[in-house]
């Protein structure tokens, strides 16, 4: 019985079905399946039904449509498709991450800023064992646009510090070494960090 009645709500709000109302999304923003903004009007539509199942004293829809529209909510600020290619980067598998990362069609649209740090973050570890030029493009741009967790942040530059190392520019990599290192405050890279120090003592 409530099902209907919330299916009466969104035909109020002239929406007659969802494949519609996504279609004029699309249509109107020209974005891509998993756009940010889309996330949050179908969280907007699902809070408006939950106001209304208050009022006429269904307290349990209500708040089932609250937590509803919350996971909408929480991929607006943390992309699927961002979460599901650490997945798989966790599992070694760089074709299955590289997968979902294509689907973001285009990251500026599709994703909130940091999300779109973690977007070419996840890049640059993917290509750092094989071109290195790229990889150092993407972890720059990460950096850039910024990181939330301090650890992928000094990983990044623990990443950058090698390349730098790499291309025997030592001075650069030190400072990003060090940067590194007062990122990592549980000393998860202290080991990578003292081997890449003794290897720059060799430059």
């Amino acid at each position: 019985m409530q099902i209907y009645k919330a299916f009466y709500v969104l035909q109020i709000l002239n929406i007659k079905n969802f494949n519609s109302f996504y279609y004029l999304c699309r249509r109107k923003t020209n974005l891509s399946m998993f756009n940010k903004n889309i996330k949050l009007i179908i969280a907007g539509l699902l809070i408006a039904v939950a106001v209304w199942q208050f009022i006429e004293g269904e307290i349990g829809n209500g708040i089932a449509l609250i937590l509803l529209s919350g996971i909408f909510i929480f991929l607006y600020f943390k992309n699927e498709m961002i979460l599901l290619a650490f997945l798989r980067l966790r599992k070694q598998d760089f074709p299955g991450a590289k997968r979902w990362l294509d689907k973001i069609k285009d990251p500026e649209k599709a994703l909130v800023p940091k999300q779109q740090g973690y977007y070419w973050y996840l890049h640059g570890l993917m290509v750092s064992q094989t071109n290195m030029t790229q990889a150092e493009k993407f972890f720059k741009r990460a950096i850039k646009l910024g990181l939330s967790m301090d650890h992928d942040l000094a990983m990044a530059k623990l990443n950058l510090a090698g390349i730098a190392m790499t291309k025997r520019r030592k001075r650069e990599a030190t400072t990003l070494l060090s940067e590194a290192k007062k990122l990592d405050k549980h000393g998860m890279l202290n080991d990578q960090i003292r081997m890449m120090k003794e290897q720059m003592k060799k430059i």
